[in-house]
């Protein structure tokens, strides 16, 4: 569901956990194992070693990223990273290197007497501004040099629409990188803004009347280290391979949104008027669409889909938009002329002549379109598909079964 695991070794056991020799019961993790077959191995990938950039009463702590496997070492089908390497292989099957680049927004706010998380804020700043008298400036910069100090490129960061609000833009990797860059930046930025009594959210929608967090995914495809969406003869220089996996982005946004956007909040944000994307429409000039072609080409050239959200699980993410892109190249997926009008202010017969779709409504109607969606589901394979899915419907059925605040204002004095 997206949030970080992890167990400690204490410094006599590292060479141990190094060699892949650390089990643990797999059956006590939402959406692993089977309680009968409950033993997983963890094996570290020894390129995401690094040394957290904090100490605390246990001094320097060193972490590393694990694949999960079976005890004799083989994949196991329910661990998130194994399923992103597959989509990565299928990619470079061939003979692509998927390649991308985030921009995560979150919310920083104010905590408790007691330490819990509030919504309050006393930043007041808008989109860019420079609000150096609130801590949250000071935070994020925090954030910044600390993930810089742990190897991960930053190329921006600033202050976002609503109050309180903020984004962090990484420079462009492959994709595993990326999963785990998006993962250990929230570790840390939650880390980070613990320190200054803060609380980092990357919950899509904390704030009523406010714009909501996205995480734009800017991404491409190279071919023997040359970008494979780039081709200058063709209109808006966009080659050929670049239009059909923007077709198959389009194709399957229905599909992967339960992947992308995975909350019953995430579709608060997913409304009209807050700059968030509802409708299945690329452009090449503003940014109301679901997919954006940003100005620069060359090496640059690439697709901005803005659907995601923070709160997704990074791995399964971008195993989704990977396999879409994928699937709209080989069955050649035309996603019709860029719409280069504000998608909001079209009309009705407008949206049916050019054929605009519309994301899910909600967290329940977007399961059953992942469900349908074999692509996606396939990407994700049998067993993750099966623990997603149970756990979204429980969490929907838990929702509708809740009686909230707005309902109680509206009717409890009406009735």
């Amino acid at each position: 569901m997206g949030s970080n695991k992890n167990v400690e070794v204490p410094a006599g056991q590292f060479r141990k956990a190094l060699a892949g020799e650390i089990l643990f019961d797999g059956s006590s993790i939402e959406g692993f194992v089977r309680i009968e077959e409950s033993d997983t191995l963890l094996r570290p990938d020894l390129e995401t070693f690094r040394i957290l950039p904090w100490e605390d009463g246990r001094g320097r702590i060193a972490r590393v990223i694990c694949d999960v496997t079976l005890p004799d070492g083989s994949r196991f089908s329910g661990c998130p990273r194994t399923a992103l390497r597959q989509v990565v292989e299928t990619a470079h099957s061939r003979g692509f290197t998927p390649v991308l680049g985030p921009e995560i927004e979150f919310f920083l706010f104010h905590r408790n007497e007691d330490g819990s998380p509030s919504t309050n804020t006393q930043d007041t700043g808008g989109y860019f501004d420079l609000t150096p008298m609130h801590r949250g400036e000071e935070c994020r910069g925090r954030i910044v040099n600390a993930m810089e100090e742990m190897g991960y490129a930053v190329e921006a960061s600033h202050h976002e629409v609503a109050p309180g609000q903020h984004e962090i833009d990484f420079r462009r990797a492959e994709a595993v990188q990326i999963a785990d860059t998006i993962a250990t930046f929230r570790l840390v930025a939650r880390k980070i803004a613990l320190e200054y009594n803060l609380h980092a959210t990357f919950m899509p929608k904390p704030l009523d009347g406010r714009n909501g967090s996205g995480m734009h995914l800017h991404q491409s495809l190279f071919l023997d280290g040359v970008n494979a969406f780039h081709d200058p003869e063709r209109p808006l220089q966009l080659s050929e391979t670049a239009v059909h996996y923007i077709g198959g982005l389009l194709a399957h946004a229905r599909g992967m949104c339960a992947v992308t956007n995975p909350l019953v909040n995430s579709y608060k944000r997913l409304v009209p008027g807050f700059e968030a994307p509802t409708n299945i429409v690329w452009s090449e000039h503003n940014v109301s669409p679901l997919a954006r072609i940003p100005a620069r080409r060359g090496d640059s050239t690439r697709v901005e889909l803005r659907m995601p959200d923070p709160s997704c699980n990074p791995y399964l993410a971008l195993a989704a938009m990977i396999s879409a892109g994928l699937d709209g190249i080989e069955n050649g997926r035309d996603p019709g002329e860029p719409v280069n009008k504000d998608v909001f202010k079209l009309s009705y017969r407008e949206r049916r002549r050019l054929r605009i779709d519309e994301l899910p409504l909600d967290l329940r109607e977007a399961v059953k379109e992942l469900k349908k969606d074999r692509t996606i589901s396939g990407a994700l394979g049998k067993s993750i598909m099966g623990c997603l899915v149970e756990a979204q419907k429980a969490a929907w059925q838990e929702y509708t079964g809740t009686v909230h605040t707005w309902e109680l204002d509206r009717y409890l004095g009406r009735y």
